[in-house]
């Protein structure tokens, strides 16, 4: 991050205060880093999955409003308690299980390697971090930029989901176009199909889902890849997306072309 250019200004384990890790100074306690860098707006947490819930505590308590969760395999009724608390106090959290937040050219918060992803103005929104890097590449190798991807995560309860994001998107004049990164498993492709059958979509918004092949029955990939009643198979999502009016991809190599079509036809 710090080579990216990202401005990491403090860092917070327990007992190593005073210590600093390629120039950034260690503190004991958030509060304690807050005192010293009132600037601090965002936390990245890498901690093991057992500690991970006192840290986005922690975190939030002491006024940050953005919070990044790398780990993965914290107990789903951690993150339930943490992301209902983050929501009570208006904490943004993303995660857990996630490859974090990246504005190319501006601030990466996260795990992915920067140098895949160009400036421009195609948002991403994706549950999947190693299909994120891929799409952006084949984004970037077309001369598509982005104006900001976000890794939601692949957990049953995670901090903000794929509608949430795509709301922020439609938000955003930086961002012209929408992609959007699913997978087999959960509803919430499903849910921003019947939204936009209902409401209407101001950008285009082209998709991938992953799991196409996936043997009917078998729970695959992350954990909120879970197949219940009929919902949460890749047909099911494609054929929800296609009926709301967003493309949906074949093969990641296939997006650069939807998104320009999608674009022209606007």
């Amino acid at each position: 991050m710090l080579e990216y250019g990202t401005r990491v200004v403090a860092g917070v384990t327990p007992g190593k205060l005073g210590e600093r890790v390629d120039r950034v100074p260690v503190y004991d306690s958030v509060r304690q880093a807050i005192t010293e860098h009132a600037e601090i707006n965002a936390s990245i947490i890498f901690v093991p999955a057992a500690y991970t819930s006192d840290a986005v505590y922690e975190a939030i308590d002491s006024g940050i409003k953005l919070v990044v969760t790398i780990t993965e395999h914290v107990p789903v009724q951690d993150s339930l308690q943490f992301i209902n608390y983050a929501r009570d106090k208006g904490v943004t959290v993303i995660g857990p299980n996630c490859p974090g937040l990246i504005s190319p050219s501006e601030s990466k918060v996260g795990i992915m390697p920067g140098h895949i992803f160009s400036k421009g103005d195609i948002g991403m929104v994706s549950r999947s971090g190693t299909l994120t890097y891929e799409i952006a590449w084949v984004l970037t190798r077309a001369g598509l930029g982005q104006s900001t991807a976000v890794g939601i995560g692949g957990d049953p309860i995670i901090g903000r989901d794929v509608l949430e994001v795509v709301d922020m998107f439609e938000n955003d004049p930086g961002t012209r176009a929408i992609v959007i990164i699913g997978e087999i498993g959960g509803d919430a492709e499903e849910r921003l199909a019947a939204r936009i059958r209902q409401k209407g979509m101001r950008k285009p918004m082209v998709s991938f889902i992953a799991g196409r092949q996936a043997p009917a029955g078998k729970r695959m990939g992350h954990a909120g890849a879970i197949i219940s009643m009929g919902a949460g198979t890749a047909d099911s999502k494609i054929e929800a997306l296609e009926s709301a009016g967003v493309g949906v991809a074949q093969l990641p190599s296939d997006i650069p072309t939807l998104i320009k079509n999608a674009l022209a036809s606007k």
